[in-house]
């Protein structure tokens, strides 16, 4: 087999998918997660952040803060210098893993990389906080970022929404509820390796049952855990809202050997045709989470691309 080739278990050899050879030597240091033990996952979440490289933040105001709201929600603002623009970036972890400190590693380097001031959200987390625990401090953040746009530096008509994985559910969950309640504006969105869709049907769902870190059972059992007993909405799962119009402009960026690649594509020719201008990045050779290996090449474009594109939005 030639190098650089990685078979996925559950994926016929006529349709075997090629990993990018960077990443393909870092696999085995990925955690294990089974996303049946939240406490032992988070631990594993953070050793996992704590051993990337810090951001640069010489050139950034970073600040915690708290939001009012029923609770509080703790943000972490980073302000670079002469901002336009701010983004309300949710992050990832299965919704159930993830806080302030294991997203700064990402939310300083989106800050320098789009000029924006990043309000990093420290949403509450399943199973303790079912939905709409996490949508409900996302709103609250959204909407007090628009609310105090003029402390921030800010144009309150420049603020995007953007997450990855989870976070990327969220965000989009958000635009809908903004869109719903007419709250406040979202000027874009920004959606990386999303999860939208809780039945699971699309090829790449069914058929990656063993791709790195994320794969079809866990994928299935971070639902469980966000959903709880409450039924799926189009807040919770974007994929089942039935109308799309009226929606912020898109970035979409998914991952090839990742189980959430196909609804992620279709949702962004659903927002096209409901009329949403959308700009889709489907990154060959990576899987769910891959750009943490930032010695990758394809990483390092990864993470510039969403700076530049957030930048762009803002502008």
């Amino acid at each position: 087999m030639p190098d650089g080739w990685r078979v996925i278990s559950g994926v016929a050899a006529d349709r075997m998918a090629r990993m990018d050879p960077e990443l393909e030597a870092f696999v085995p240091l990925f955690p294990r997660v089974d996303m049946n033990d939240p406490v032992s996952d988070r631990e594993s979440f953070a050793e996992l952040a704590a051993g990337l490289p810090p951001p640069d933040t010489s050139d950034l105001e970073v600040e915690d803060r708290t939001v009012p709201a029923d609770p509080d929600v703790a943000v972490r603002i980073y302000r670079p210098r002469r901002a336009r623009g701010a983004v309300v970036w949710l992050h990832g972890g299965a919704f159930v893993m993830g806080n302030l400190d294991t997203e700064h590693p990402w939310a300083g380097r989106l800050a320098t990389g789009s000029g924006a001031v990043v309000v990093s959200v420290g949403y509450r987390l399943a199973p303790e906080n079912p939905f709409p625990a996490a949508l409900e401090d996302a709103y609250a953040a959204l909407a007090w970022t628009v609310e105090h746009a003029a402390g921030l530096g800010v144009d309150p008509e420049r603020v995007a929404v953007a997450g990855h994985s989870a976070g990327g559910s969220l965000a989009a969950g958000l635009t809908l509820y903004a869109r719903d309640r007419s709250g406040p504006p979202i000027r874009f969105q920004a959606l990386n390796q999303p999860g939208l869709d809780d039945r699971q049907e699309t090829w790449s769902q069914r058929h990656f049952t063993d791709t790195p870190w994320m794969n079809r059972d866990r994928i299935a059992a971070a639902w469980r855990h966000y959903l709880g007993s409450a039924p799926a909405t189009p807040y919770a799962a974007a994929a089942r809202a039935t109308d799309l119009s009226g929606l912020p402009p898109a970035y979409i960026a998914t991952a090839e050997l990742c189980p959430n690649r196909d609804e992620g594509i279709t949702y962004a020719l659903r927002l096209l045709r409901a009329g949403v201008p959308v700009e889709l990045h489907q990154w060959p050779g990576t899987f769910h989470g891959s750009q943490a290996i930032l010695s990758a090449e394809v990483s390092q474009r990864q993470i510039a691309e969403l700076g530049a594109v957030l930048r762009r939005a803002l502008a």
